[in-house]
């Protein structure tokens, strides 16, 4: 199964007690100075929706976002546009720019700032109902890649993946691991 529109959202370590007008406000920046890999475009203010996207990073290829999908705070990176290489390749690749806005986000407020994600918890999953639906035997296709992919990344295999298999969810996994893995050491990984 190739996968691609892979997602990741790394979770926020405790309460966002950040106002979310400030992502906006750096979100622009961003936009201005073309700080990420994909070509960025505009940014979308959704603080009205209830457990909704949030604050959005438009970009060609992708869009960044402060989420609370789930009433649950984290960056999530939306691969829109397809990519070349195998599965693993994608996984990485997402991953690696989900981990690259958190930093840049920790970094602008502060190293000891009201802004901290998780190094232990993110949720990866497909954006394509169509491509891989949420369904068992999804996951057991998917799991050996996602396991060995994960061992990679890590170095180590003390993580567990969690999969609720709802038809109206998209096909994913909660990814809880227990040292905590450091955001720039993802930048580095290889498959």
């Amino acid at each position: 199964m190739e996968l691609q529109h892979v997602n990741v959202k790394i979770y926020v370590d405790g309460d966002l007690t950040v106002d979310l007008e400030r992502f906006i406000e750096v979100f622009h920046r961003w936009v201005a100075g073309q700080s990420m890999d994909e070509l960025l475009i505009d940014v979308a203010d959704y603080r009205h929706v209830p457990a909704g996207p949030g604050v959005v990073l438009v970009g060609h290829e992708a869009d960044y976002a402060m989420d609370n999908s789930g009433n649950r705070w984290g960056l999530l990176y939306n691969r829109k546009a397809f990519l070349d290489g195998s599965n693993s390749d994608r996984f990485l690749q997402a991953l690696r720019s989900a981990a690259n806005g958190c930093r840049l986000l920790e970094t602008e407020f502060g190293a000891d700032g009201p802004l901290k994600f998780s190094r232990q918890e993110f949720e990866l999953f497909i954006n394509d109902r169509a491509l891989a639906p949420n369904t068992l035997e999804t996951y057991a296709n998917c799991q050996p890649e996602l396991n060995a992919f994960l061992k990679n990344v890590f170095g180590h295999e003390e993580f567990k993946l969690q999969h609720e298999s709802e038809p109206r969810r998209r096909f994913g996994v909660t990814v809880a691991v227990v040292q905590p893995f450091d955001l720039d050491a993802i930048q580095e990984a290889v498959c």
